[in-house]
């Protein structure tokens, strides 16, 4: 191989290794926010987070209510199968288990989610103020504070 050719296979592997590497990112200018849609100022009143944590709670209730309904029918079929000698005993049992594993965690996460929310929205009453006898938000407060009346 002449020194010529494998300093073009070098380069022509750099190229397809460039290619592939490059990294997503934000345009230098900031973006990110895909055309005119405003940036920043998230907003979320306390309706919105309450029915969140309604549903959470709704969620949390139905699958405690509903979620071990097949247990004592799948615990009986699974000693029954073992009794009798089939393996297929100790796979019904196993699903068992692992439902109730799963079934514990996402009780864990909808009680986390709605007392989360709940936290939430006690915390954040107080993150609107009165301002010359109307509500502003805290947003509206920085706006003041970027160039509005008397600056």
């Amino acid at each position: 191989m002449a020194w010529d050719e494998w300093e073009q296979l070098k380069n022509q592997a750099a190229q397809k290794q460039s290619a592939r590497m490059q990294l997503n990112q934000l345009p230098a200018d900031g973006g990110g926010g895909g055309g005119s849609t405003p940036q920043g100022d998230l907003t979320v009143d306390q309706k919105d987070l309450a029915a969140i944590g309604d549903r959470a709670f709704k969620l949390w209730e139905d699958l405690g209510r509903y979620g071990r309904d097949a247990w004592s029918s799948s615990q009986t079929a699974a000693s029954d199968l073992k009794t009798q000698g089939f393996t297929l005993g100790g796979a019904v049992d196993r699903v068992q288990s692992r439902w109730e594993e799963q079934l514990t965690s996402l009780l864990d996460a909808c009680a986390h989610i709605s007392n989360h929310m709940d936290f939430t929205k006690k915390v954040h009453q107080g993150d609107e103020y009165y301002i010359g006898g109307q509500i502003s938000s805290i947003s509206t407060l920085d706006k003041g504070f970027d160039g509005g009346k008397g600056h």
